[in-house]
């Protein structure tokens, strides 16, 4: 959805953080926000008139139409490289887009008027640096054979022609999201927490950190088999040495085949540990001595060669985690919602400020200011 409101840090600031960008470029909200900064003009006060080749007026920034289209002719492009057919002049469709991107535009010259009186700069370098991340993380995957730079530069091109992008387009893109990052983190540096705001955090929540009852468990390999003689075999192949993994696939007539035969077994079936196996199964699971191979085991399924792959894990009761164990965890858990929340409060503020220093042209301004900003 393109239209949204900016109370909070958006997540779409991430996407040009991670290869995901280089999947979902083409979306209409990422093609507005890759648009260029509207330049200062000067002023600050509350705009008087809206020059007639212009949109909007922002405090001291005015956004020119021929910056509007600039946006406008990337969303056509998107449409076009997804074969979509853009929405005709006329339609709610058409002006959703063309309303949203007059807002994520104010919304630019807003964030690059702040960063000036904050002192918050972005440099080519810190564009570059980024824009490499980037491009690492969307064409080089792990595992795989290391590409040169210039493969990897190869298949950035073709992924920008792909999405109806151009490199200054996501280059510009990645200039708002680095400057709203540090412009965060301007905003929430003197945020703290203290061990005392966490304790009465762990306090008031002490459910979140009970530990159920574990009843006795144990890590076991089986294979399943239908008949004895097809066990007695099983089990004699494995005393002779053999792959218990691979005769559990090749032989095994149960699911866990896929991972060895693998399974954790439990005296008692709770949410933690689901699995508690028929009697004679699990008399003799729990019977074995650690890594010991079973002789055939018959249960209701057929017959079972098991084997103990680690020791008996001990019932444990209901228990609630020290707050020294999960001190550390709280405290970031609470450090991000406060800052989050202060820089929730600094949006809020700038915005209701600029909303007194805007005023748009005729016929753009968003449905919400229609009434009151049209100039």
């Amino acid at each position: 959805m393109l239209c949204s409101k900016r109370a909070k840090l958006p997540e779409d600031w991430a996407l040009l953080g991670s290869s995901y960008v280089m999947k979902h470029l083409r979306l209409v909200l990422l093609l507005a926000l890759v648009a260029a900064f509207a330049a200062a003009c000067g002023g600050s006060g509350a705009p008087k008139s809206v020059p007639s080749d212009a949109v909007a007026v922002v405090g001291g920034d005015t956004i020119s139409k021929d910056r509007f289209n600039e946006v406008l002719d990337q969303a056509k492009r998107s449409y076009k490289a997804q074969n979509k057919p853009f929405p005709k002049p006329g339609t709610p469709t058409y002006g959703t887009v063309r309303a949203q991107i007059i807002q994520l535009l104010v919304e630019r010259s807003e964030y690059n008027q702040q960063a000036k009186d904050l002192g918050v700069k972005v440099t080519d370098k810190d564009v570059e640096d980024r824009l490499t991340q980037v491009k690492q993380q969307a064409f080089v995957q792990p595992g795989q054979k290391a590409k040169s730079k210039a493969e990897i530069e190869k298949l950035y091109r073709q992924e920008l022609k792909r999405q109806g992008l151009t490199d200054k387009e996501v280059r510009d893109g990645f200039r708002v999201q680095l400057l709203r990052e540090k412009i965060y983190e301007k905003v929430t540096k003197d945020v703290k927490v203290s061990d005392s705001d966490a304790k009465k955090y762990y306090d008031d929540h002490k459910a979140q950190y009970e530990q159920a009852a574990q009843p006795e468990s144990r890590d076991v390999r089986h294979i399943l088999v239908k008949s004895q003689g097809l066990a007695l075999t099983v089990y004699q192949k494995l005393k002779g040495g053999g792959d218990f993994s691979k005769l559990a696939l090749k032989y095994s007539i149960d699911p866990s085949k896929s991972t060895g035969g693998r399974l954790t077994v439990c005296k008692q079936k709770t949410v933690s540990c689901p699995l508690k196996t028929v009697a004679p199964f699990e008399k003799v699971a729990f019977s074995l001595k650690t890594n010991e191979i079973s002789k055939p085991v018959h249960t209701q399924f057929g017959w079972h060669v098991i084997q103990a792959v680690g020791p008996v894990n001990p019932a444990k009761k209901k228990s609630t985690i020290p707050f020294d164990q999960v001190k550390a965890a709280i405290k970031q858990q609470q450090l991000q919602q406060k800052k989050q929340d202060a820089f929730n409060k600094w949006w809020n503020d700038t915005k209701k400020d600029f909303g007194k220093k805007t005023k748009y042209q005729v016929g753009y301004a968003p449905p919400a200011s229609q009434t009151t900003t049209n100039g």
